[in-house]
């Protein structure tokens, strides 16, 4: 059995998620962007706080593009992670 870099592990799931159908809007919330990558929402703000998941702010609301998601996937393929 091979083992698959978890990059290409979460692109697939975001492809099998249907991505359209769940979100539907090019902006997340924190909620939606941790269920979009499957991770906690302490590891979110430790990615944005690193700057390899960049944001936007209005007001007291913290927004995340679904592009910058798919940058942020790419960047770990490439990576080889």
């Amino acid at each position: 059995m091979q083992i698959k870099p978890r990059a290409t592990v979460l692109r697939d799931a975001v492809e099998r998620s249907g991505e359209a159908k769940h979100f539907p809007s090019a902006m997340l919330t924190v909620a939606e962007a941790c269920q979009h990558l499957r991770i906690s929402k302490w590891t979110l703000y430790r990615l944005i706080q690193g700057g390899k998941l960049p944001t936007i702010k209005i007001g007291s609301r913290r927004l995340i593009s679904t592009r910058s998601i798919h940058q942020f996937i790419e960047r770990l393929e490439s990576d080889g992670v």
